[in-house]
C-alpha cells in the first residue's frame, strides 16, 4: 500500500468525503483528485500538505504509512473535519494570511484589489467581468498541477517588460521551447497571418479532444453512479449513511474492480 492509497483507506473509514477535505484544505474538490493522482503526495503545495499531516496527526509523508488505524484515531480526524467545520466563522471579506512574509503578504493583496477593481470597473458588461475573473481563478487552481501555466506566466511577464527575457524561474529547457512557441503564435495571431481554414480545423479538433475527455468523465460517473446502486441494492440499503458508508464504498471498489 503507498501512501495515497493509505491516505484515501483513513478518509473512508472516517467518513471523509473529497468535498469534506477540500474544503478543509482551501481548495477545490477537483484540485484533491489531482492532488491524490499518485502514489505519493508531492502534488500537494508544501502549505496543503502540512494541513494534511496535521488532520492526519503525523509530520511527515513516512509516517502516514506506519499510522495505526484504530476507532479512537478515527474520532479525532473526522473530528478535525467536522468540528473546524462547525466552529469556522464564514468569512466574506479577509482571508487569512498568517505564516506569510510582508512581501507575500503585499502581493496577494495588490493581486486581490486589481481582480476587485476588474469587477468593480466593468460593471454592466453582460458578465465579462466577472467571467475574467473566473478564468483567472481556473488558472490559479490548476498550476500546481499544469508546469506550462506558469511558462505562459513566465512568458507575459518577459513580454511586458517586467522579466529579462534570459531568466528561468522554472525548467530553462522547456519555458525556454514554450516560450518560443507562444511568440510564434502570438506573432502569427498579431499579423493574421494564418488560413481561417486551416484555424478552423484546428479549433474543431481541439474541440474534439475537449468533447472526448468529458465523454470520458461522464462514463467515469455514469459507472460509478452504477455500482453505488448496485451496492446498495445487494447490501440492502436504501441510501448511504454514516452508518453504511464503509461497507458501501467497500462494496463498490468490489463492484468496480470486477470491470478491470
Amino acid at each position: 500500500m503507498n501512501v495515497v492509497e493509505k491516505v484515501n483507506l483513513i478518509l473512508k473509514k472516517a467518513n471523509i468525503s473529497k468535498v469534506n477535505l477540500s474544503k478543509y484544505l482551501g481548495v477545490s474538490r477537483q484540485m484533491v483528485y489531482n492532488y491524490f493522482d499518485g502514489d505519493d503526495l508531492s502534488k500537494l503545495p508544501n502549505e496543503k500538505c502540512q494541513l494534511l499531516f496535521n488532520l492526519l496527526d503525523v509530520t511527515s509523508e513516512k509516517e502516514i504509512l506506519d499510522i495505526n488505524i484504530t476507532n479512537d484515531y478515527l474520532q479525532r480526524v473526522g473530528s478535525k473535519i467536522f468540528d473546524t467545520k462547525k466552529s469556522t466563522p464564514k468569512k466574506e471579506e479577509s482571508i487569512d494570511l498568517a505564516g506569510l512574509k510582508k512581501d507575500e503578504i503585499m502581493l496577494i493583496g495588490e493581486i486581490s484589489q486589481m481582480l476587485k477593481n476588474i469587477l468593480i470597473e466593468n460593471k454592466g458588461r453582460e458578465g465579462e467581468a466577472y467571467t475574467t475573473v473566473e478564468y483567472v481563478h481556473h488558472f490559479i487552481e490548476n498550476l500546481s498541477t499544469t508546469k506550462e501555466l506558469k511558462y505562459i506566466l513566465g512568458y507575459f511577464s518577459k513580454n511586458f517588460g517586467y522579466t529579462d527575457p534570459n531568466k528561468f524561474a522554472f525548467d530553462e529547457n522547456n519555458q525556454y521551447i514554450l516560450e518560443s512557441i507562444m511568440y510564434s503564435a502570438m506573432t502569427l495571431y498579431s499579423n493574421g497571418g494564418a488560413s481561417r481554414t486551416k484555424l478552423t480545423e484546428s479549433h474543431r479538433r481541439w474541440e474534439a479532444m475537449l468533447n472526448s475527455k468529458k465523454e470520458e468523465k461522464l462514463t467515469r460517473t455514469q459507472e460509478l453512479n452504477t455500482a453505488k446502486i448496485r451496492a446498495l441494492r445487494e447490501l440492502g440499503y436504501d441510501e448511504i449513511d454514516k452508518n453504511n458508508a464503509s461497507e458501501v464504498l467497500d462494496k463498490i471498489a468490489e463492484i468496480m474492480a470486477q470491470k478491470f
